[in-house]
């Protein structure tokens, strides 16, 4: 079975930033008041898998965006495996991602009346 066509990829809700010396390895949060539209990246975190298969599925959907060209890394956050994107390319990483099959978590807001 398709691990991709089984992965729920969820948009992390804060933005980041490659910490110094340490591109493509490293991210901190991007403070509100310094965001950088040019450096600042977008985390995605898998909501289906843990552990070696989230690892798996990770390097599955780094593949599939390297290959549109779209430059990405996997990076451990806060113990899981995400997938840092440059904000710039966002559409173009959820389009693919939504293309090879991955699901994407989406945040609403809603008000209901009490």
């Amino acid at each position: 079975m398709d691990t991709l066509q089984l992965s729920v990829v969820h948009r992390l809700p804060q933005s980041y930033r490659w910490l110094s010396g340490f591109t493509g390895v490293k991210v901190e949060p991007t403070p509100l008041s310094g965001i950088d539209e040019d450096n600042t990246l977008i985390g995605l975190k898998l909501l289906s898998h843990d552990g070696n298969d989230a690892w798996l599925v990770m390097q599955q959907l780094n593949q599939s965006l390297q290959e549109i060209q779209v430059n990405c890394a996997i990076v451990e956050w806060e113990g899981e495996p995400c997938l840092f994107v440059p904000h710039r390319d966002e559409s173009a990483a959820m389009c693919r991602l939504k293309n090879v099959g991955a699901a994407i978590a989406e945040q609403l807001s809603a008000q209901y009346p009490f």
